[in-house]
């Protein structure tokens, strides 16, 4: 009779840590899931914030209508891939073209405001200058989502990659998420020389 109460006990221990084990694994999934819905949150703002922006210069910038298309189609083309990813991070291929398209788009942004610079009265419209303000706003907590996304993906794979977790993980399918990682090509990497 002993040996069979030490024998449920010990069930009911390899039981109770299988299940915090896994309980834990789905608990650093949802912590990872949850950050990169934060950042779509913030995402969503900016491509709202886009197409107000490019109406607002439309009226100042009538012959840098190639800009402001660029950065349309970058803004359409963000929001597609945004869509594509649909919350799934452990979609490798879906998070880098994401990652790429936010780039592109970041990069059309940053030429539109470098030629605004050459129209005084764009730079001086209230709208413009709320808008820009609101998309800098905007774009800092995007950066710090992203800082917290990596980090909750970074600790949810470390947990499907760690021993005994990795047994449950294979088991129960849990994938290894993606990082967000900066699209720069590496030329952009390198420290810039400034010379007087």
């Amino acid at each position: 009779m002993i040996g069979f109460i030490i024998l449920v006990v010990i069930v009911l221990v390899i039981v109770f840590w299988a299940v915090g084990i896994y309980n834990r694994l789905v608990s650093f999934r949802n912590r990872f899931k949850n950050a990169f819905a934060q950042i779509d949150v913030q995402l969503k703002r900016r491509y709202d914030l886009i197409p107000n922006l490019v109406e607002t210069a439309k009226g100042y910038m009538k012959h840098e209508r190639e800009t402001l298309e660029a950065v349309i189609a970058a803004r359409n083309q963000a929001v597609s891939a945004n869509a594509k990813v649909g919350g799934n991070a452990t979609d490798a291929a879906a998070v880098q073209q994401m990652a790429a398209s936010e780039g592109a788009l970041s990069a059309s942004l940053g030429k539109l405001f470098a030629l605004s610079e050459a129209y005084p009265d764009l730079k001086a419209n209230q709208n413009m200058m709320q808008l820009t303000e609101e998309l800098t706003g905007t774009e800092n907590k995007i950066g710090f989502s992203r800082q917290a996304y990596n980090d909750s993906v970074m600790e949810y794979n470390t947990a499907i990659e760690q021993f005994p977790g990795s047994i449950f993980a294979n088991m129960l399918a849990f994938k290894p998420a993606e990082l967000l990682q900066a699209t720069e090509a590496p030329e952009e990497r390198k420290a810039v020389k400034v010379t007087f």
